[in-house]
């Protein structure tokens, strides 16, 4: 009987509780914007956190909620998707840069002698952690793919030969998830760039020119050259080394010529045609 009588008392009280919380849900519940759901339908649904947010849904929360379409991009879905939303939302989109990784270290180990041996985890976040490197650089990349991980798309692989990043700009859609991963920070998102040229100072070191040289043949040594030549004012050299504003940069690749230790990339340009040696002599001459 004792036993009854608590199952009922239980379940009494259960009952009541569950009556308080109905009442109490619908007085303080929130209407929710349909247009949420249709604008994340209009997503691609990879929840890569590219655009700024935790995820897909949080992005169409802001989109609904803001008053224009201006700094919002969506990296995956680009300009069509975002049009697509500005059409269903009946505003207007603003366009977007398309935006893609570039690795900022070309120091392979032919240009970057190994110093030590690393023998942990194999993780760049976990080595960074612990000491500066198995290097004399403290800023190049570890090469142990914490980024190629990071990726959600497998738009990065690690080159077995130079133990360096490999971006795949056919599948990278700038997300912005490897140069996150990065604890070194030599990974970058720049624009895709016109026929996806690109031109940037394939290094991060901060030594001065001395210690870089030493450290890596192919480190930017600050030594200003490439800024004194550019003729739209699109490098800077800070902090021992430079910098190319891509939005300013027309690609003339004059600065990649001037480069001492070759530490500026040029991206998917066609092969400058041989000088005659008319042209060669002339160009003695004048120096």
């Amino acid at each position: 009987m004792t036993i009854l009588f608590t199952v009922a008392c239980l379940f009494a009280l259960g009952l009541v509780f569950s009556v308080i919380l109905y009442f109490v849900a619908q007085k303080f519940k929130v209407e929710e914007d349909p247009r949420i759901e249709q604008v994340e339908k209009l997503l691609p649904g990879a929840n890569c956190g590219g655009c700024g947010n935790a995820g897909c849904r949080a992005f169409a929360e802001r989109i609904v909620s803001a008053e224009s379409m201006e700094g919002l991009f969506c990296p995956v879905g680009g300009n069509e998707v975002m049009n697509q939303i500005a059409q269903a939302l009946g505003r207007t989109a603003v366009e977007g840069d398309a935006k893609v990784a570039v690795v900022r270290c070309s120091g392979s180990p032919d240009c970057r002698k190994r110093t030590s041996v690393y023998d942990g985890y194999a993780s760049c976040k976990v080595m960074a952690s612990l000491y500066k490197g198995d290097t004399d650089c403290s800023y190049g990349c570890l090469g142990l793919g914490d980024c190629a991980s990071a990726c959600e798309f497998g738009g990065v692989s690690m080159d077995p030969v130079r133990h360096l990043p490999i971006i795949d700009t056919s599948i990278c859609v700038g997300c912005g998830g490897c140069a996150e991963a990065c604890p070194k920070g030599v990974i970058e998102l720049r624009s895709r760039g016109l026929k996806e040229r690109r031109v940037y100072v394939s290094c991060v070191n901060r030594d001065k020119g001395a210690i870089t040289r030493k450290a890596c043949t192919v480190g930017c040594i600050g030594c200003g050259k490439c800024a004194k030549v550019c003729p739209f004012d699109a490098i800077k050299v800070e902090g021992n080394v430079a910098y190319i504003d891509f939005t300013k940069c027309r690609l003339c690749r004059k600065c990649v010529e001037e480069c001492p230790t070759h530490a500026i990339a040029a991206v998917n340009f066609p092969p400058k045609p041989p000088v005659a040696p008319v042209e060669v002599q002339a160009k003695e001459e004048q120096q």
